[in-house]
């Protein structure tokens, strides 16, 4: 591969002017089985290079765990966009933002309170030096400095927007190089955080969705020579629960992209395509009101969930022909994709019976937090016993994020971070009446301060305004399914259940899996964590990559957190629904 050189004027690759084309496309968003089919398509829109992320999180569950295969088998990644011909913008973090759960730092930093992520805090430091230790080596070979794919590697991700330490990102910087990094390295920030966030020496980019040359003009002013590239030229945007689904026409993006191209900048188009959010990963933000992200990153891209174009991927390609060369290879038409009405979900078990087979119970006299318990994502049950009978107000002084109340196994209420809520009354029966709490994470800040988003019940746990000690604190991570008991407690749970039903496949291809009349919970089909579901929208369907089914006989398990849908049926059809767009 070409070695990248950063010239006054622009880029050069192996001394000829060079411009970058370059989308979105996050591996750990796709099934790995599905990479070279959106490889392939990247370039036959008229990419030369493809962008992504690194999510530490998922490369590093715990301290002494790394993993780089299936999935995560990033050099693998790398080599498929490689033999498509694709050069490749690198993004390892530490921090990513991506909409993605804690914007990629993993929870057990959270574990100790005095830990300040994204700062020259010894313990951060020396965790992000082991990480680029285990991760970097193995990509070395894939550097375009030794005839690999990568032309450059980013450092950190927006510092700008979250804080002015240019020691730690040198920090960063150096510690790239000492593990073998010797390809550009490169910062992004938004225009009017560049100053902030930029290195010297570094080349510095920046991110926007339009004014292009409003933006251009002022990432020139911040660096009066070098390349300019926009390494997130925004052509879409992602979801919230309860909000509508945002799209951006592919008329107005396009003419966008015309003006950028026009200046003769480079781009990287955020997201080529977005992908999924799959098992519990998305994001959230909290700009006073925390806002989860749903399970599809869709993201209104030139491919969508499914890996189909869309008429952005049309109208995109034609204005890059413009501009570069554009491959004659027609792209290929909508995939054809599998359906099925009605699948019965025949089989059940309530989550409170099914808990002590998913997680081990921590005495303590609090509850603790998910991280104290060593645990990323899913749920954490709280159980306690409450000593008197009669009216009874129970405060939790932080909810995070969703938590079900229930006296002896029976509903009594639902407190939400979302709605600021953190007490509830009710009548306890009897002395001995066992209070259990079930607290979602429904995902980690990714953006700004609030990334020090620690889950389960914080603070203190008042009943009639005097502290209830005496809890069992259970993790349940939900990381697989076939050790559910189906079988035990009553066919017909009330409350939170999982509920499981089995369909026959001649021909596995890509579906969608629907849940009328559901009203929140997550999916799995076959083992493989499909995400969140919820009623109040916008998504209302699952993407289900065809590579997770198998001919015959495949297994669909959904935990409904509250009601099932009518009969317990669930339908697999050809098409998502990603709820009303937004005006």
């Amino acid at each position: 591969m070409p070695l990248l050189q950063t010239e006054e004027d622009g880029f050069r690759l192996d001394g000829d002017p060079f411009r970058i084309i370059s989308g979105g496309l996050h591996y750990f968003r796709i099934h790995p089985e599905l990479w070279g089919d959106r490889l392939h398509k990247a370039r036959l829109m008229g990419l030369n290079t493809v962008e992504t992320y690194v999510p530490w999180n998922l490369h590093q569950p715990r301290p002494d765990e790394f993993r780089m295969g299936a999935g995560l088998d990033l050099p693998r990644f790398l080599d498929l966009a490689a033999a498509e011909g694709l050069h490749v913008l690198l993004r390892p973090g530490p921090y990513i933002c991506a909409e993605w759960e804690g914007g990629g730092l993993p929870a057990w930093l959270l574990a100790d309170p005095s830990m300040r992520l994204r700062s020259r805090d010894p313990q951060f430091l020396a965790a992000v030096e082991d990480y680029f230790s285990r991760l970097l080596p193995p990509l070395h070979d894939r550097l375009a400095t030794r005839g690999g794919p990568v032309l450059a590697v980013q450092v950190e991700n927006e510092y700008g927007a979250y804080g002015e330490d240019t020691a730690y990102m040198e920090h960063l910087a150096d510690s790239l190089h000492r593990h073998g990094v010797d390809v550009p390295l490169f910062t992004c920030d938004q225009p009017a955080d560049l100053e902030r966030g930029a290195l010297p020496g570094v080349l510095a980019t920046a991110n926007f969705g339009s004014r292009s040359t409003e933006h251009l003009a002022t990432l020139r002013s911040a660096r009066p020579s070098g390349p300019l590239l926009c390494t997130e030229f925004w052509i879409g945007w992602f979801d919230r629960w309860g909000g509508n689904h945002i799209v951006r026409g592919a008329e107005q993006a396009s003419q966008e992209l015309d003006e950028l191209l026009a200046t003769g900048a480079s781009v990287n188009f955020y997201m080529f395509h977005g992908g999924t959010n799959f098992g519990f990963m998305n994001g959230a933000n909290d700009k006073h009101t925390y806002r989860p992200t749903v399970t599809s990153y869709d993201y209104d891209a030139p491919l969508d969930e499914a890996g189909d174009p869309t008429e952005k991927f049309a109208a995109f390609r034609q204005v890059i022909g413009k501009y570069a060369p554009v491959p004659a290879e027609v792209p290929p038409p909508r995939a054809a994709k599998f359906s099925l009405e009605a699948v019965e979900l025949t089989e059940s078990i309530a989550l409170l019976v099914a808990a002590p087979a998913l997680g081990d119970a921590v005495a303590s006299h609090r509850p603790l937090t998910m991280e104290e318990l060593g645990q990323g994502y899913g749920f954490v049950l709280y159980e306690a016993e409450l000593p008197d009978a009669g009216p009874a107000l129970l405060e939790l002084e932080q909810v995070r994020d969703r938590a079900q109340v229930f006296l002896d196994g029976q509903p009594v209420g639902v407190l939400e971070r979302e709605c600021h809520e953190n007490s509830l009354t009710f009548a306890v029966p009897r002395p001995g009446t066992a209070l259990a709490v079930l607290v979602e994470n429904q995902g980690r800040v990714n953006y700004g301060q609030g990334i020090h988003d620690r889950k389960g019940l914080l603070g203190r746990v008042l009943l009639n305004g005097s502290p209830l000690d005496g809890w069992t604190s259970r993790p349940l991570p939900l990381t697989a399914t076939e050790d559910l008991p189906f079988g035990a407690g009553p066919a017909t749970p009330t409350g939170p259940a999982f509920h499981r039903g089995t369909f026959d496949v001649d021909r596995p291809a890509d579906t969608f899996l629907h849940l009328d009349g559901w009203t929140k919970g997550s999916a799995w089909v076959n083992g493989f964590a499909l995400g969140r579901y919820w009623s109040r929208g916008p998504q209302r369907s699952l993407y289900v990559p065809g590579p997770v089914l198998r001919r015959g006989t495949n297994e669909v398990v959904v935990l409904e957190l509250h009601a099932p849908g009518r009969e317990r049926k669930v339908a697999f059809r050809d098409a998502p629904d990603l709820g009303p767009v937004e005006d």
